[in-house]
């Protein structure tokens, strides 16, 4: 995401990646017994071991991401996503299809070309690579959404 490219410690944290001149998201990755590890694990949403990091500057305040499995600059990484109730990302799109299943709230998601649809915890849904869509938090609660990324972890704002 915009606004932390300089920001990488030690802690295995990833800076904002540059390919062809968009900025992919920059993501704070887990802590090392989350992801890259050869062990089975279980982590919840609100785990404290969890690291949050920032969504891009285009996605609204509030925004986090929380890296699961994997790494987020190569391809098959799991992530939570997280959305403030009441706000909405506006249009974007991935490189990566998203294969996702709702954790918490209710969200609207909208795909070009497609009726909006509304995810209720424990819906599945599948965004095709590409393909503009926008989503909305419409509980009282935030949204969490799980998401598996099946090429690296981006986001670009659709153009209007």
């Amino acid at each position: 995401m915009i606004g932390f490219a300089d920001r990488m410690s030690t802690m295995g944290r990833l800076p904002v990646t540059l390919f062809a001149g968009t900025i992919f998201i920059a993501i704070l990755v887990a802590p090392r017994a989350l992801f890259g590890s050869d062990e089975a694990f279980i982590v919840a949403a609100d785990s404290p071991d969890l690291a949050w990091g920032p969504c891009p500057a285009f996605m609204p305040e509030g925004c986090m991401i929380g890296v699961l499995q994997g790494d987020p600059a190569e391809p098959n990484a799991d992530v939570f996503f997280k959305l403030p109730a009441g706000k909405t990302v506006p249009s974007h799109w991935h490189t990566s299809a998203e294969r996702m299943v709702l954790v918490a709230g209710e969200m609207e998601v909208k795909y070009d070309g497609q009726d909006a649809v509304t995810l209720k915890p424990g819906n599945y849904a599948y965004g095709p690579p590409e393909l503009p869509h926008w989503a909305s938090c419409n509980s009282a609660v935030d949204c969490v959404l799980f998401i598996a990324f099946e090429e690296p972890v981006n986001a670009m704002p659709a153009e209007e």
